[in-house]
């Protein structure tokens, strides 16, 4: 479902999930840069986002999930190399989950960090979303 939806082509994320967790990495490009020539805060918060929803999606099987509410802390700016983000749930509760992600650099220095709140949709996962 991640790997074949049409926004990531230009982002060119790698995504990895286990029960509880996910990991997403992503290729630095130019053109993620804003004009002081760092990556842009929309990108970090692509990244984060996506780790820490994934990491919820990855204990539900019958609905998708949507973001209620993200928090980001953007911590330092980064221009070359690649973002590794990792989220992990840190707790459920009937149809809401918390979890938490972490954005670094290649050389392992914390850029951002963030948790948001996600919610079960209405929206049941079925083979026409991609989803296997």
């Amino acid at each position: 479902m991640y790997h074949g939806d049409r926004t990531n082509a230009f982002y060119e994320p790698v995504l990895s999930v286990s029960e509880g967790e996910a990991t997403l990495t992503m290729p630095v490009h130019e053109r993620f840069f804003h004009a002081a020539g760092a990556v842009h805060g929309s990108i970090y918060f692509k990244a984060l986002d996506d780790a820490a929803w994934f990491a919820v999606a990855s204990l539900v099987e019958d609905a998708f999930i949507v973001t209620a509410s993200f928090n980001i802390y953007l911590l330092r700016p980064v221009s070359s190399g690649e973002l590794l983000a990792h989220g992990r749930l840190v707790h459920r509760t009937g149809r809401v989950f918390i979890a938490e992600s972490q954005l670094t650099g290649a050389e392992g220095q914390e850029l951002a960090r963030g948790s948001g709140t996600f919610m079960r949709s209405k929206v049941p996962l079925t083979p026409d979303l991609g989803y296997r």
